[in-house]
């Protein structure tokens, strides 16, 4: 009987223990992981925040649900020791474990930059339910808040704030907001639907100190400006947790190195979701982590799965209204593209062509040809006679299948 031991207990490891169980049914399964809740859906933390969801309704798994599996869900007790030539884990409770096939799982932490007064009471990262839990309970006594950080997390937080009547600024260190979702005019048009809203916005602005005594009163920008608020969100990405893989001795660069079947160098141990770096990529996605997840779990339980990479698209609502952005969205101009936009509506389209295959989109505020366009990215599918009509008024998306 095989012995499976799984070190995170995020989307990939989730998944990960499904796929081997599915595959193996007798094989011991055993995830590991420092959280005190049991796997939970991540993105939906804004509405939690918002008062509109509890904790129960954003559980995705619960502990019955891997009692049901016969998988040993081990809740705060994370994995501090590898030993791969014994093939054994020390967790911090000081139990030893030993496994037939291991997979790292760790997932990513938020990343706080060097700003001072970032120690002080009221500063914020929303990446584990403890974090959700712990905001949400500061936000009630607050009336302002600060989003350090102008990306997807940030403004989906900061409109959940918004609904609560907690007013918000944004400091973004870009010329836009989402630079990396959004062109110059359909973050202009994005921004000013938000600011109609209640968010007021510190572009080109550079965090250098969190002001207050013990507690946030405001944030200090490099060139002066001061942003007043008695609570502050850091939304500055996240990095791979990679801490546990360097003392294991895994080979690295940003994240773990793994083959397409997610193996690493180290015979038996296996890498997915945001600690993975795949074909020099790591994602830091949840689609990306899922399926690698499912790929590594298949192939640890005797599969032979590859995992080509993902189509990286984000497809959400920021604060109300529908956005998917993927591929090249060509900031700098420099491929040929059509555009439609539409201020008032806050809507804008734009659809991004190398020689005939549509290499990305955005779409604001539409969702008409949403799935059409993401395939004909997925399949490069040859547009050539479309290139001119893609976007015209009763354009039928079914052409480009």
């Amino acid at each position: 009987m095989k012995r499976y031991l799984i070190i995170g207990n995020g989307v990939a490891g989730a998944r990960a223990a499904v796929r081997i169980r599915e595959r193996d049914p007798k094989g011991e399964i055993h995830i590991f992981t420092g959280e005190a809740y049991p796997f939970y859906y991540r993105v939906r933390f804004p509405e939690m925040i918002a008062g509109e969801v509890t904790i129960k309704e954003i559980t995705i798994h619960t502990k019955e649900f891997y009692q049901g599996k016969n998988i040993s869900l081990h809740l705060e007790e994370p994995i501090v020791e590898v030993r791969p030539e014994k093939k054994e884990v020390l967790s911090q409770k000081g139990n030893t474990y030993s496994y037939d096939l291991l997979l790292a799982a760790t997932g990513g932490n938020a990343f706080v930059p060097p700003i001072q007064g970032n120690e002080k009471k009221g500063v914020f990262t929303l990446r584990t339910m403890r974090d959700a839990i712990e905001m949400k309970a500061y936000s009630e006594k607050i009336s302002r808040a600060i989003l350090i950080g102008g990306g997807l997390v940030g403004l989906e937080t900061g409109g959940a704030l918004l609904r609560r009547a907690i007013k918000v600024a944004v400091i973004e260190q870009n010329p836009r907001i989402l630079p990396r979702q959004m062109d110059t005019e359909g973050a202009q048009i994005l921004q000013a639907k938000m600011e109609t809203m209640g968010f007021c916005f510190f572009l080109n602005g550079q965090s250098e100190e969190i002001l207050g005594g013990e507690s946030v009163e405001g944030v200090r920008l490099k060139d002066g400006r001061i942003v007043e608020g008695q609570m502050a969100i850091i939304s500055a990405g996240v990095r791979p947790n990679i801490e546990l893989a360097k003392k294991t001795g895994l080979e690295m660069k940003n994240g773990i190195l793994v083959n397409d079947r997610l193996e690493t160098k180290t015979k038996d141990i296996f890498a997915a979701g945001d600690v993975a770096e795949h074909r020099g990529r790591v994602y830091g996605l949840w689609p990306a982590a899922q399926k690698q997840g499912e790929t590594a779990g298949v192939n640890m339980a005797g599969g032979n799965e590859s995992y080509e990479g993902t189509v990286v698209s984000n497809t959400l609502k920021v604060v109300g209204i529908d956005l998917t952005s993927t591929g090249e969205i060509d900031a700098e101009g420099r491929f040929e593209c059509v555009v439609r936009s539409d201020r008032e509506k806050c809507s804008y389209c734009k659809v991004t062509f190398k020689e005939d295959k549509i290499v990305g989109c955005i779409l604001l505020g539409e969702t008409g040809g949403r799935a059409e366009l993401l395939n004909a990215i997925e399949k490069e599918a040859d547009i050539k006679d479309l290139k001119s009509s893609i976007l015209k008024e009763g354009f039928d998306f079914n052409q480009l299948k």
